[in-house]
């Protein structure tokens, strides 16, 4: 060959490379795939996310890595995704809670870090209702012994949770309210696992949880469940009632979902919204999230959407309901 025609060829093909798409959209995804969990180990995005990641991880023919970044009650991860690179190589994996951070920064008179324009919902994977929990150390058998007694001693009973207005501060204030006003101390930590840590060193006395995070330690009688925030009594503890059938209007759940920052590709989100709907309908998640005492409440891209539009207000009032409350 010439070394006119190896030019022209070369010229040529480097044209045809540069009109192609990358080999990485080719084959996506040809790397791992990190998931944020914004909260400590043990909390509910940390439980059901690892079964979920290693479910996920044979579909997708990829590693699918959970990175903790934890603080401000989920607030820390959820602006580390929601600033990722869209390509689908960082997704996010969270709570209830990630609905009310923009109104609690209004409520200060900040402008909000992100909101829920900065995320693509693509799958809720469970919503488990949050039940009213006591340590092993204190006498109460009933929520009525217990409101009876926090009545006598106002601030002196304390109560954990995952952080100012995060996902376990928000039931415990709504039925604190619905229970006339209710004066507990507030302990908050940086995540689901640390409270629920303190309850049980005593460091508080009374945690809201999910039920698939303190199931084992309910099993393990070092958690008296007193109250479910459910519309209905859980599977896992059917002999515990409703707050609605002891008198108290309150109703919360605790759901876990993946979402994408947003400019994600459309072809990225229709691949993890197929696969993350296999992994959660596959035998082996629905048996970790048995076994963690909660079924699988799987809502698919269409459907989350419209759900957590909807849910988002009822957080966003809730906030409002707390109020200002200073760390």
């Amino acid at each position: 060959m010439d070394r006119r025609n190896f030019v022209v060829g070369s010229a040529a093909a480097a044209a045809a490379l540069a009109t192609r798409p990358s080999f990485a959209e080719d084959a996506y995804p040809s790397r791992p795939i990190t998931f944020i969990n914004p909260f400590p180990p043990g909390g509910a995005a940390d439980v059901v996310g690892r079964p979920l990641a290693a479910v996920l991880e044979p579909l997708v023919k990829q590693p699918c890595i959970i990175e903790t970044k934890a603080g401000a009650a989920g607030a820390v991860g959820a602006q580390f995704a929601a600033n990722a690179k869209p390509d689908g190589y960082t997704l996010l994996i969270h709570i209830t809670s990630i609905s009310g951070f923009a109104e609690v920064d209004r409520l200060f008179g900040r402008t909000p870090k992100f909101t829920s324009a900065d995320f693509i919902p693509i799958a809720r994977l469970v919503a488990d209702p949050c039940v009213f929990l006591v340590n092993d150390k204190q006498p109460y058998k009933t929520l009525k012994e217990f409101v009876e007694d926090a009545q006598k001693r106002p601030d002196q009973i304390i109560f954990s949770s995952s952080g100012l207005y995060g996902a376990l501060h928000i039931p415990t204030a709504l039925f604190m309210k619905a229970a006339g006003g209710l004066k507990l101390r507030h302990l908050p930590t940086n995540g689901g696992g640390p409270a629920l840590t303190a309850v049980l060193g005593n460091n508080s006395q009374v945690l809201v949880s999910s039920v698939s995070a303190a199931n084992a330690q309910i099993k393990a009688g070092k958690l008296r469940p007193l109250a479910l925030f459910g519309a209905q009594r859980s599977k896992a503890l059917p002999d515990v009632p409703t707050m609605k059938e002891l008198g108290y209007n309150v109703e919360y759940y605790l759901w876990v979902g993946v979402f994408a920052p947003k400019g994600t590709p459309a072809n990225v989100i229709a691949f993890w919204a197929q696969n993350l709907d296999k992994a959660a309908h596959s035998e082996l998640f629905k048996t970790s999230m048995n076994n963690l005492g909660q079924d699988v409440e799987y809502l698919d891209q269409a459907a989350f959407a419209k759900f957590w539009a909807d849910d988002a207000k009822r957080i966003e009032d809730a906030v409002r309901t707390i109020g200002r409350v200073e760390g």
